[in-house]
């Protein structure tokens, strides 16, 4: 179901990426619940904490980006948060650093919250992006530079001001940092950074690329103002999805890249079963 503005909904500061998990919606309290189920299946598996947490934390990535590429569209996200829960499970667990990155990268393009990108985001999409190329996840760092600058490009009102270009450039080039180095100390570096049941989803989501790629009208609004969600917004932000997911089987840095996988997917799924 579409969403609907909520005047008496609680307002955060201005910025383009929080989104309040009201536990007053069930899609959210599913949300947080798949988050603890994926942490409890993980540790019944036999995995550390750290491990676990990053397969909980796998799902609800999954299910906040879907929200992000398909916002009319609940069942979606409700879809893809155990297809990434398995995939984390059964392989490698993603680094949550990296999939939270691309999740807020599509967020600020898609302009699900409203408001156009400030300085402070930014600092923050600059953080994540710089973090994502520290732990060796290039493709998913690329992402909120290449987000910021599409977001530019469109020149509407949910566009950061032209003056933010050099922070833009700067997040861009934060994916360029040299990662750590691998050692003792960094066992987790030693994990490849592909994952060949990720490698599969970004491949059946590629092969349904030319359905997810065309316009779709978007009926959802936005969370801080009473306007829609751009629909010339959720396409690019779909395309650049589909452009980071064929980055990421090129590069072999598909691991972080399951939640997205697995978002679009479904999104491509659902839009391949509306057109029958």
């Amino acid at each position: 179901m579409p969403s609907q503005p909520k005047e008496s909904q609680p307002k955060w500061p201005q910025s383009s990426l929080p989104r309040v998990l009201d536990l007053s919606y069930p899609s959210n309290q599913y949300a947080a619940g798949g988050l603890l189920v994926g942490i409890l299946l993980s540790r019944v598996r036999g995995r550390g904490w750290i491990h676990a947490v990053g397969d909980g934390l796998a799902g609800f990535a999954a299910w906040a980006t879907a929200r992000e590429l398909d916002p009319d569209h609940q069942e979606t996200a409700a879809v893809s948060l155990p297809l990434a829960l398995t995939v984390s499970l059964l392989d490698n667990t993603p680094h949550p650093l990296g999939s939270f990155a691309v999740m807020s990268g599509l967020r600020v393009l898609g302009s699900t919250v409203g408001l156009p990108a400030t300085p402070l985001d930014t600092l923050a999409l600059l953080a994540q992006a710089a973090l994502s190329a520290y732990t060796g996840e290039r493709v998913a760092a690329a992402v909120p530079g290449a987000s910021l600058a599409l977001s530019l490009a469109e020149a509407d009102r949910f566009s950061p001001a032209p003056s933010t270009l050099p922070g833009v450039a700067l997040v861009g080039a934060a994916a360029l940092l040299p990662a750590r180095p691998s050692g003792k100390q960094h066992s987790r570096d030693k994990t490849p950074k592909h994952s060949p049941a990720s490698d599969l989803l970004s491949l059946a989501a590629l092969t349904l690329a030319a359905g997810l790629a065309r316009p779709e009208p978007i009926d959802s609004h936005c969370d801080q103002v009473s306007v829609k969600v751009a629909s010339e917004r959720i396409q690019r932000s779909r395309q650049l999805a589909l452009g980071a997911l064929a980055s990421g089987l090129v590069l072999r840095q598909t691991r972080s890249l399951g939640p997205l996988a697995a978002a679009v997917l479904c999104t491509a799924i659902r839009r391949q079963k509306a057109a029958l």
